[in-house]
């Protein structure tokens, strides 16, 4: 089985029309992956290409419009491109020594404020000689560059290697999803509903990666439906480190959870695995200032049809539209869209994100915080609202004093 996107270093290839991005991504995957052409604008959508880069390990390459696009289609195009800066874990700038201008200072600039590490490659290099005062420039400032020829491979392993310097450490040191909960010997029992929603045959991702955390970390794992919880638990010799339930069956997990072991759910896991859970937290907090008529933007990150008692749809605005009293006005968003003006909500849900990686839902964290507006994410809207919020965060220590140290204020 692949691994999915989300533990895949996302790599954007960025530049101007006709620089090479579509070759270099063939010379780097040793596939053609992209189309080549002479003509300007031949990449319209983003491509996405899944590999190993060994020693890094899996990656996701994602080559770009070019940022100098015109027309009416070409701004789409533009845009389209600029939503990859926000995916982006390591970026790379294509261009050649003739071109170098304020595309490529555009490109830098948007590395720089979102604090992605980048290179410059300078393609071409039959074409073009080396421009001293250029690369004196980037020595200068000390950002690394390879002077490539995609056709021939002419650098291409230069660039490899550097692309391995430069991998980030967050990527290469990343946090456990919970294996660090429980410590090795120990066991966590996983609370699976199954229900309409589930994919028939197998289990939704989070579930599926927490077992395989727990499994690295040398833990015991014991997956249960949410009926079977309560003699599972009487069936051990000693209880486990953590229990672990979807969020949609926190009360009755709750209810069956004696008091001295640990509980929280799948969501709030990836609220610190894929993102920030201290600022979720207290985005959290945010229901309690909720009057009916607010606005609430409910975003979703999976595009799927909603079955049932869909949770963004369904559940989350009904437990909310209780708690606060009134009816609330929800939008609804999924996939990748994402509203330009979010300042006219008084509060964000995301979910879990599973699908993504870590800096695409941080980078919605960041604008959410740009504008001045309130994010968390469906395991704690669900447990705040359900009144268990302490509870669902004492396995950590962190995320509860900072929420108990705001309730203080």
């Amino acid at each position: 089985m692949k691994s999915p996107k989300s533990f895949r270093l996302h790599i954007g290839i960025f530049g101007r029309r006709n620089a090479g991005k579509s070759s270099l991504l063939n010379a780097l995957t040793n596939q053609e992956v992209s189309i080549v052409s002479e003509i300007a604008g031949t990449t319209t959508d983003p491509v996405e290409k899944p590999m190993e880069l060994l020693p890094l390990g899996p990656v996701l390459f994602i080559d770009t419009a070019g940022i100098d696009d015109t027309g009416m289609l070409g701004e789409k195009r533009v845009s389209k491109t600029f939503a990859v800066f926000d995916r982006t874990d390591l970026g790379i700038i294509v261009t050649n020594f003739s071109e170098w201008g304020s595309f490529e200072e555009t490109i830098m600039e948007e590395f720089r404020k979102r604090e992605i590490p980048f290179m410059v490659v300078f393609n071409k290099t039959d074409l073009y000689p080396e421009n001293l005062d250029i690369t004196t420039q980037l020595d200068s400032v000390e950002i690394g560059y390879v002077l490539t020829r995609a056709d021939i491979r002419l650098g291409i392993e230069q660039l490899r290697q550097m692309l391995l310097n430069n991998a980030p450490a967050d990527f290469i040191n990343r946090q456990s999803i919970l294996s660090d909960l429980t410590g090795p010997g120990e066991m966590a029992i996983l609370v699976v509903p199954i229900d309409k929603e589930a994919p028939k045959g197998r289990l939704i991702l989070p579930q599926v990666q927490s077992i395989r955390d727990l499994l690295d970390g040398d833990a015991f794992c014991m997956v249960v439906k949410e009926r079977e919880l309560k003699e599972a638990l009487g069936r051990l010799n000693r209880p486990p480190k953590l229990v672990v339930t979807d969020s949609q069956a926190f009360l009755k997990v709750n209810a069956d959870t004696p008091p001295g072991i640990p509980l929280t759910s799948f969501s709030i896991l990836f609220a610190r695995f894929q993102a920030d859970l201290t600022e979720m937290v207290r985005g959290a907090m945010a229901i309690d200032r909720l009057k009916p008529g607010d606005k609430i933007l409910i975003a979703e990150a999976c595009t799927h049809h909603p079955i049932g008692e869909d949770i963004g749809s369904v559940k989350i605005p009904r437990w909310l539209t209780q708690y606060v009293g009134g009816k609330l006005q929800i939008d609804n968003m999924h996939g990748r869209d994402f509203p330009s003006n979010i300042s006219e909500y008084k509060l964000i849900i995301h979910c879990g994100a599973c699908m993504w990686n870590r800096r695409e839902m941080l980078s919605r964290i960041m604008k959410a915080r740009q504008a001045g507006v309130p994010i968390t994410n469906y395991g704690l809207t669900i447990a705040y609202s359900l009144g268990i919020f302490e509870r669902a965060l004492e396995p950590f220590p962190a995320a509860l004093q900072v929420y108990q140290q705001e309730r203080g204020k």
